[in-house]
């Protein structure tokens, strides 16, 4: 069993920063995927991205170059860092981990997840 808590979230104006953390228990974070989801009111929950336990990250196209995620196995965290924020970008941000090492952007490939984090961004 995994536990995940974010944090982090916040109101910021349109082209500031953020950067979320998730805390994970476990003693097998290092081996789990994970990533970032998000929801914005009346939408479907959505891929954001995703390190796997090497490294490799996957990323929406809608985050590319703006949203950078990474890992501290030592720490059992995962990160978030969102620049150049977009009103867009509101929403409920999730953690998640997955037991498939290769995971994507497919939610049914996640194991485990977090209560959330709100990011508002203004205009």
């Amino acid at each position: 069993q995994v536990q995940l808590v974010e944090s982090g979230g916040g109101l910021v104006q349109a082209g500031g920063s953020l950067r979320l953390s998730c805390a994970a228990s476990g003693r097998t974070f290092s081996s789990y995927a994970m990533g970032w989801f998000r929801q914005a009111p009346g939408k479907e929950r959505g891929f954001v991205a995703v390190i796997w336990s090497g490294g490799n990250t996957l990323y929406a196209d809608s985050v590319k170059g703006r949203f950078t995620i990474s890992r501290d196995n030592a720490k059992n965290t995962v990160y978030l860092q969102m620049n150049s924020l977009k009103p867009e970008d509101t929403a409920l941000y999730y953690c998640a981990a997955s037991k498939f090492t290769r995971a994507t952007m497919t939610l049914d490939e996640y194991d485990y997840w977090g209560q959330g984090t709100q990011v508002t961004v203004s205009s």
